[in-house]
């Protein structure tokens, strides 16, 4: 039997070890040691145990003697099998602690004869230029001062080839190697050939007929390889995005009306030069549907449907959506609770109709499952506090259990931006009505250093610097400071926000800013503001907000000249002190409407100065826009209205308080090239009005170009006014002229969403303009929206 062992463990530990090769000779000899045995030898003798007096271990260095008995599961004295033995050496094996294992029965006494691996001495990266090894590091569980497990080292390489992969460069390639070294250690290398970042050549569709392939590959966060593909991270292939794109075209579908969009497959396939992919997304849309009967029932008697009937939003006819009904049931909910009830839910029954394309839906109101939260678990949250990320549940440990509220959850913990991947998981607790809630975060950097290069036609050429850390320390707060500088303006402000102020859906912000004009366009003086905002912002509906403000700043004007400018300028040079206290209202169904290809905007601000400092005054505007996708949601049509008014309570208004309208408020005109000016003055400076009115038309639409080109084409339509003056008494003792004229203004704009930031061109022509106003063929400035 000792022969028999020994050749059979020699076997294993050659064919484990693929640096040597088995001799032919010892492959016979070792067959016909086993073979002819077994033949001549009768049975009984095969099943015959061995009594061990003594177990020899040799060949360890760091793990102890004893240890490696407990290993084997063997003890001196006893009498073992051939079946015991064969696992005592597959125990060994198993510990991850040895490279080779040989076990050799002599006589009575069992020599184990064991080769640790080796410690590894320290890791290193080779090859790596795009991920550094502090990227690299955290991914491997290969350590300095820990026992070398081929195993684990090839589970590392594959780690960092996943991250590679995650970048786009789905050539890369990872070897592990070891380099010996004395004292059974190792150091262990990970050869790294990172290849080139393989690039999305084209995405395309089959199977959509009601929007085109451009309208749909904005929805995708994956992106066609374009004209700044050196700049763009989003044109590089990545396996996990694909799966992202899939479930934001069934998202955007659904929310249309398409309950039956399906993705039917996503192919990927190189391009000839094997450098890029073609995507292709095969889907199947099927038909539109909307929202038929809508009824609202219960079994419980403490519930009146009417109630919840009021609170349902949504009406037949509209464009049936997930989230509209989800919504709904949300407020449902809200109003139970409101009620002081529990453990009711609030469950949609659809009922389908295929031939008017409706889908009936009841909101039946019963008694929900007696499950309950008993745990709250959050992992992963390396830098975020628990208590930002629970800010975001609108359920405690105790509550009732509600699936939505999860869904819910983990949809607000995305839109924090704080985190790569969210994922949320439920598991039994300690009782059957009871779940454990365990929420998985990952981190992504959250602090921002930019430094930007710009021009504008009304400031000219600036540059600006900007730091800004969205979750200061963790703790969900936003700080920002920002420098910027043209020609004639230099802004400097520092801002801090809290969103959760007292544990409440509260913003509490500060604000400190410092802002100088020099040699304004068409003004020949000086402005010097600076001052500081506190503000808190809350909600006060579904889809409106209210935030209450107090402004304190001291505003200069000088540099006037005392013989060339007006003496309206010069009656109001020098400082003055503003103590205001404002709120705006905002009312915006853009992002979460009923509608997703339409919504509106109302925002309506005022501000009142005279608590202390030297102004008084009323403050007042309003921005009142509508927007809506045709065709496909290749159109989008926009209306914006803007108003605004000054009233003095005491006193005349001063050119820093006083209307003007740059040009993207109303285009075709110079800064400060509308409105009253003294022009019976040398220096005709702009003086600005008490009151504006503008209201402006646009329509986008793609120009036909690849769409990683970015650019698209408008025309638009502005129409308004500035008007009005307190002090009407120019030079010479004549009356300025400060009444009420409408400009029209028609033109066309080229939108391009640019690696350097979204540019917009505008070349306008005023169809009517008054004889001293200065108006403007091309205006270039960074694009905003309202």
């Amino acid at each position: 039997m000792s022969c028999l062992s020994t050749y059979a463990a020699e076997i294993v530990r050659h064919g484990a070890r693929r640096a040597r090769t088995i001799p032919r000779r010892v492959l016979i000899a070792t067959f016909l040691a086993i073979s002819l045995p077994a033949v001549l030898a009768p049975a009984p003798a095969l099943a015959q145990n061995m009594q061990i007096s003594e177990i020899a271990v040799e060949g360890n260095q760091r793990i102890e003697a004893a240890t490696v008995r407990t290993f084997l599961g063997i003890s001196e004295g006893q009498a073992a099998s051939p079946g015991q033995i064969n696992q005592g050496y597959q125990n060994l094996l198993g510990t991850g602690l040895f490279e080779t294992v040989v076990i050799e029965p002599q006589g009575n006494r069992l020599v184990v004869r064991v080769q640790e691996f080796p410690t590894i001495n320290r890791v290193n990266f080779e090859g790596n230029r795009k991920l550094k090894d502090e990227v690299l590091e955290p991914l491997i569980d290969s350590r300095p001062r820990v026992v070398y497990r081929p195993d684990v080292a090839e589970r590392d390489a594959e780690q960092i080839a996943e991250a590679y992969r995650q970048t786009g460069r789905t050539a890369a390639r990872v070897r592990p190697v070891i380099i010996r070294r004395p004292q059974n250690r190792v150091d262990l290398v990970f050869e790294i050939r990172e290849g080139g970042e393989t690039e999305i050549e084209r995405i395309s569709f089959v199977g959509n007929r009601s929007f085109s392939d451009s309208r749909l590959r904005e929805e995708l966060e994956s992106r066609q390889a374009g004209l700044f593909r050196r700049l763009v991270n989003t044109d590089t292939f990545v396996a996990d995005r694909i799966e992202v794109d899939k479930q934001k075209l069934k998202d955007f579908y659904n929310d249309r009306g398409f309950i039956d969009f399906e993705v039917l497959s996503v192919t990927s396939e190189f391009t000839r030069e094997r450098d890029a992919f073609f995507v292709t997304f095969r889907v199947r849309e099927g038909l539109p549907f909307k929202f038929g009967q809508l009824t609202t029932t219960t079994d419980l008697s403490v519930i009146e449907p009417a109630r919840f009937d009021a609170v349902r939003k949504i009406r037949p006819g509209n464009t049936y959506s997930p989230r509209l009904v989800d919504d709904t049931i949300a407020r449902m909910e809200r109003l139970i609770t409101r009620d002081g009830l529990t453990l009711i839910k609030v469950v949609p029954r659809v009922t389908r109709n295929d031939a008017a394309q409706t889908l009936d839906v009841e909101f039946f109101i019963t008694r929900g499952d007696r499950v309950f939260v008993e745990r709250v678990d959050v992992e992963g949250n390396t830098t975020t506090l628990d208590r930002v990320i629970r800010q975001q549940l609108q359920f405690v440990e105790g509550d009732p259990y509600n699936p939505r509220a999860l869904r819910d959850a983990e949809r607000r913990l995305r839109a924090l931006d704080f985190f790569e991947k969210v994922e949320t998981a439920t598991t039994r607790g300690s009782t059957p009505e009871q779940v454990i809630v365990t929420i998985k975060v990952v981190e992504k950097p959250t602090g921002s250093l930019g430094f930007g290069l710009s021009f504008n036609t009304d400031l000219g050429p600036g540059a600006s610097v900007t730091f800004q850390e969205r979750n200061f320390l963790g703790r969900g707060q936003d700080i920002r400071a920002s420098f910027d500088t043209t020609g004639s303006t230099k802004d400097v402000s520092l801002t801090f926000s809290e969103p959760a102020f007292l544990d409440r859906d509260l913003a509490l912000g500060f604000s400190v800013f410092f802002r100088e004009q020099t040699d304004n366009e068409n003004a020949d003086f000086e402005t010097r503001s600076v001052g500081f905002t506190p503000s808190l912002t809350f909600p006060v509906a579904e889809f409106a907000r209210l935030q209450v403000r107090y402004r304190v700043s001291l505003d200069r004007l000088e540099g006037l000249n005392t013989l060339n400018s007006s003496p309206i300028l010069l009656r109001d040079e020098g400082t003055e002190t503003t103590s205001a206290v404002g709120y705006t209202y905002t009312f915006d169904t853009r992002r979460r409407g009923l509608d997703p290809t339409a919504g509106v905007v109302l925002r309506v601000s005022q501000d009142a100065a005279g608590l202390g400092g030297s102004q008084k005054y009323l403050r007042s505007t309003i921005l009142a826009g509508a927007e809506r996708m045709i065709f496909g949601d290749s159109i989008k049509l926009t209306s914006t209205f803007e108003g605004g008014a000054l009233v003095m309570f005491e006193g005349d208004s001063r050119v820093t308080e006083r209307f003007f309208l740059p040009s993207s408020q109303m285009r075709g005109f110079e800064f400060r090239g509308i409105g009253p000016r003294d022009t019976f003055a040398q220096f005709d400076d702009g003086l600005g009005g008490n009151y504006f009115i503008v209201n402006r038309f646009e329509a986008q639409f793609p120009l036909g170009l690849p769409q990683e080109v970015g650019m698209k084409g408008g025309v638009f339509y502005d129409v308004g006014s500035l008007w009005g003056l307190d002090d009407k008494n120019g030079a010479g003792g004549n009356k300025v002229d400060d009444g009420f004229s409408l400009r029209h203004v028609v033109g066309v704009s080229l939108f391009w969403e640019s690696a350097l930031g979204p540019l917009r061109f505008d070349f306008s022509h005023p169809l009517k303009k008054e004889g001293e106003d200065e108006d403007r063929f091309f205006n270039f400035a960074v694009s905003t929206a309202f």
